[in-house]
């Protein structure tokens, strides 16, 4: 009996450290000048927060999907934030990579505790989708797909009915299919 509600409160506490709640969705992050934002700032809008690194192949991959989205569906409506995991090592590098993508919307910096308090576990890239009110409504954990953003974005714009899409993709274990396609020789 002791072990099945030592199992019951485990499996509790996980399900509460990995769920994101409003107080989190509060949240505030500096911009590399240091100058505070919080998530409360873009609310009215839909928010996607992604997280990424300027080290991390598949955020580099994924970014104009975001410089894309804002430009498809307008900063009036949709905010786009990127928040980075540079450290100081590495940090010195995302100005140019802001210059090189075109990116205008705002970049902070974070940390994997950021991530988790989130729910978005330690793995970049990290995606989070909160709505116009800040109510977190999707996560994506791995590179996001074209048509995994559109259907969330559209969805959350009010331009697709139906039912919502899932509220959590986890590709951190997809490969790439250069990976799993057979080389012939």
């Amino acid at each position: 009996m002791g072990w099945v509600l030592l199992a019951v409160i485990l499996v509790s506490e996980c399900a509460i450290a990995v769920t994101p709640t409003d107080e989190q969705s509060e949240l505030a992050l500096p911009d590399l000048q240091g100058q505070q934002h919080s998530l409360t700032d873009y609310r009215g809008k839909v928010l996607v927060l992604n997280f990424w690194a300027t080290w991390c192949d598949p955020c580099k991959h994924e970014m104009p999907l975001f410089v894309n989205a804002v430009k498809k569906y307008g900063a009036d409506k949709v905010q786009v934030v990127a928040v980075s995991l540079d450290d100081a090592s590495t940090r010195a590098k995302v100005p140019s990579f802001i210059e090189k993508e075109k990116i205008s919307f705002p970049i902070l910096l974070g940390s994997t505790d950021t991530m988790q308090k989130l729910g978005l576990g330690e793995a970049l890239p990290a995606t989070l989708f909160m709505d116009s009110n800040g109510k977190v409504l999707a996560r994506v954990l791995g590179e996001i797909s074209k048509s995994e953003l559109k259907e969330r974005v559209e969805w959350m714009l009010g331009m697709k009915k139906g039912q919502a899409p899932p509220e959590l993709i986890n590709n951190l274990q997809k490969k790439k299919e250069a990976d799993i396609t057979p080389v012939m020789h």
